[in-house]
């Protein structure tokens, strides 16, 4: 039976020379950075924000920091965008002096909803005048900034990744309409299950050992989280469709079905899961609890896994350091210490 990570050879698709991908199966990676800053220079660049008697124009992008990926896995696209954009502002209207600011946008991101992201509208020069053109551009200007960035959003989502989705052979076109959700709660999964209390001889014929392992993230506590438990975040670093409802009682499946299982216990702080192999002795499963502690420059993130198969001990604890803790890292800036 394969190892945890490895493929079955009746899924793998044949690699084609003129590197088309096949119904979709193949993960797709397409860098969105440099489209992104001419679209959004395109957008904000000599925007006129007007009304009330007042008239103001954007003269230029003073800064656009961070990154944009646009990924297809079959069929299903997963968009990741982060922002942090300063805007250069002057009023273009009757007056004997330079009236000018910024305006901040510092998390434009797929993880906050337009309404949330922050406008922060500055002023260079605190004049009668000067500070009503700023209240002008709180009022009137953000709700125009915010119809940009929500432009922006929906032209990544539907222009940049025009192409990326190909017909499949068949000619069905696979609904994706809710890849949003990552996961069906009323999807029907294959049962898991879990070890009874009134026949534990199987249990009980298999020699086990306890796997620590503590790791640090560059990120916040939530962040590391999110990674871990968000469906469309854990396709991501596993490059894998999953099956994964994040509650108590909620069952996961991962890397094909190699992984599966039924999370224990969520909170900010610890998530416990009910975990086992596919290879492992039939039904026997083993207790994941990772502890999130988040620190001022860094989250540490201890791993204790009970009840793994002495024999797999070693594979085990090398395919979390491959499968998750470099995965995650690797696929969301999370970074390594040296």
């Amino acid at each position: 039976m394969a190892k945890w990570g490895e493929g079955d050879p009746r899924w793998i698709v044949e690699e084609r020379p003129d590197a088309t991908n096949v119904n979709n199966w193949h993960w797709t990676e397409k860098n969105a950075c440099s489209w992104s800053q001419d679209k959004i220079k395109d957008l904000f660049t000599n925007l006129v924000i007007e009304g009330d008697g007042i008239k103001c124009i954007v003269k230029e992008i003073e800064k656009q920091e961070g990154e944009a990926i646009a990924n297809n896995r079959k069929g299903k696209l997963i968009v990741f965008y982060e922002w942090n954009i300063v805007l250069k502002w002057i009023y273009d209207g009757d007056s004997d002096s330079s009236i000018e600011g910024k305006i901040n946008i510092p998390n434009l991101s797929e993880e906050n909803d337009i309404a949330e992201v922050d406008v922060e509208i500055t002023l260079k020069d605190s004049t009668d005048l000067g500070e009503k053109v700023k209240h002008f551009l709180h009022t009137v200007g953000k709700k125009l900034i915010r119809e940009k960035l929500k432009e922006y959003v929906s032209s990544l989502k539907d222009e940049f990744t025009k192409g990326m989705i190909l017909p499949k052979k068949d000619s069905v076109a696979e609904n994706i309409s809710n890849i949003t959700s990552g996961f069906d709660v009323k999807m029907k999964m294959d049962s898991v299950i879990l070890p009874s209390s009134k026949d534990s001889s199987t249990k009980n014929k298999v020699a086990t050992t306890t796997l620590t392992q503590q790791q640090q993230f560059q990120c916040r506590a939530a962040d590391f989280c999110n990674a871990y438990l968000n469906p469309q975040m854990v396709e991501v670093f596993t490059k894998s469709s999953v099956k994964l409802d994040p509650k108590k009682h909620g069952k996961f499946e991962l890397f094909g079905g190699n992984i599966h299982g039924e999370f224990v216990d969520i909170t900010p702080t610890k998530i416990v899961q009910k975990w086992r192999c596919k290879q492992w002795p039939a039904e026997h499963y083993s207790e994941v609890t990772l502890e999130v502690n988040e620190k001022s420059d860094h989250t540490e993130v201890k791993l204790t896994q009970i009840g793994v198969p002495t024999s797999e001990e070693k594979v085990t604890r090398e395919n979390w350091e491959r499968y998750y803790w470099d995965a995650i890292k690797r696929s969301f800036g999370f970074g390594y210490f040296m």
